[in-house]
């Protein structure tokens, strides 16, 4: 039995419920900059075997919490789980990123990719959600997460990280059909992916669409939105008595809030290119809005640290539906010391 929620200002958020003041957490919040991060990194051997171990991935999903005392916790993991359970042999070069050992380079390639069973090959994503959640113990929500289904294709189609994404874009040009036969795959097994992780204790979850800011505003409908509506209208939506939110996040996207807002999820990643306020107005005040400082202020001086919290709060204004957060992830050679500035900053700035 799992226990009963003794800080819910995010999920109340989510739902642009009144709040006392406004809930924040960080994209990577696990990760680099935390120095205790890096002992148990070095103590797992290499990033794999960290995200593998649920007991590993618990501590360094719990460390931020500790720390900060965020107002959640994110399943510590990598978008490119999926595509490494449906056999496409991930491995992470030190300094290079990403690479799959077999990338999606034909139709027959496409079509031999099974749809993976989360419960089955994905199970230690599923125990790490567990055990994250037992450990919390009621503190805070878990966000579940997973790629969106044009991301993961793009690291599918390049065989790793690109800067000009020509393979995939060739893909997409010269032969659509197998371009969507693919993300088809993808948006069956994200859903079955999310909603595993719903039933293993997440109370919230978040689509990350990294890299659909790269694509024209139709290809961006058909090629990536199209597909997280597939997953948005397939989620469970409701455990443990209480609404799952889900919130998508579109780096670059902020000219497509409006269109994201009519998928039927509940939050909106915003990043540092568009002001708040702009964004409120493009998304209709439906959705809860979640951002948008930007992590390079986290070099900055305590004082400039505060003064940015509070132009991005008062962008947004005082109505309900504010996560804060940065509007992408933190950078890895940030001072721990200016996240906790920038956290107190929005408790103090926000209280009402």
């Amino acid at each position: 039995m799992n226990a009963p929620l003794e800080n819910d200002l995010y999920l109340r958020a989510l739902n642009r419920e009144a709040v006392e003041r406004t809930p924040v957490w960080v994209m990577r919040q696990a990760g680099r900059y935390l120095p205790e991060y890096k002992r148990v990194r070095a103590q797992a051997g290499n990033f794999m075997n960290l995200c593998s171990n649920p007991e590993l991935a618990c501590e360094v999903t719990l460390q931020p919490i500790d720390r900060f005392n965020l107002d959640a916790a994110i399943l510590f993991s990598d978008i490119l789980t999926i595509p490494d359970a449906m056999g496409l042999e991930l491995a992470f070069e030190t300094g290079e990123g990403p690479k799959f050992g077999k990338p999606i380079k034909t139709r027959a390639d496409v079509d031999a990719l099974p749809v993976p069973d989360p419960n089955d090959s994905l199970q230690y994503v599923m125990d790490a959600v567990s055990t994250i959640r037992r450990e919390l113990n009621g503190r805070v929500p878990l966000i579940g997460f997973s790629g969106s289904p044009w991301t993961l294709a793009t690291y599918m189609v390049e065989g790793g990280g690109s800067k000009d994404f020509s393979k995939v874009k060739g893909l997409l040009f010269s032969d659509p059909k197998t371009l969507h036969v693919l993300l088809e795959k993808n948006a069956q097994a994200v859903t079955h992916y999310l909603n595993a992780q719903v039933e293993a204790g997440a109370q919230a979850l978040m689509i990350f669409d990294t890299w659909g800011g790269v694509l024209s505003p139709t290809n961006y409908q058909a090629f990536s939105l199209h597909y997280m509506q597939l997953i948005v209208d397939g989620l469970t939506r409701q455990a443990d008595g209480r609404k799952v939110p889900v919130t998508l996040f579109t780096k670059n996207g902020g000219q497509w809030l409006d269109l994201m807002a009519k998928t039927g999820c509940d939050g909106l990643g915003v990043d540092w290119t568009m002001d708040l306020a702009d964004a409120r107005k493009r998304a209709g005040d439906t959705v809860a809005l979640q951002g948008n400082l930007d992590p390079s202020v986290l070099y900055g001086s305590p004082e400039s640290i505060r003064q940015e919290v509070k132009k991005v709060l008062h962008s947004y204004g005082d109505a309900p539906g504010h996560v804060f957060n940065l509007g992408h992830g933190i950078h890895q050679f940030v001072n721990p010391e200016h996240l906790t500035v920038m956290v107190e900053a929005v408790r103090e700035f926000s209280t009402k």
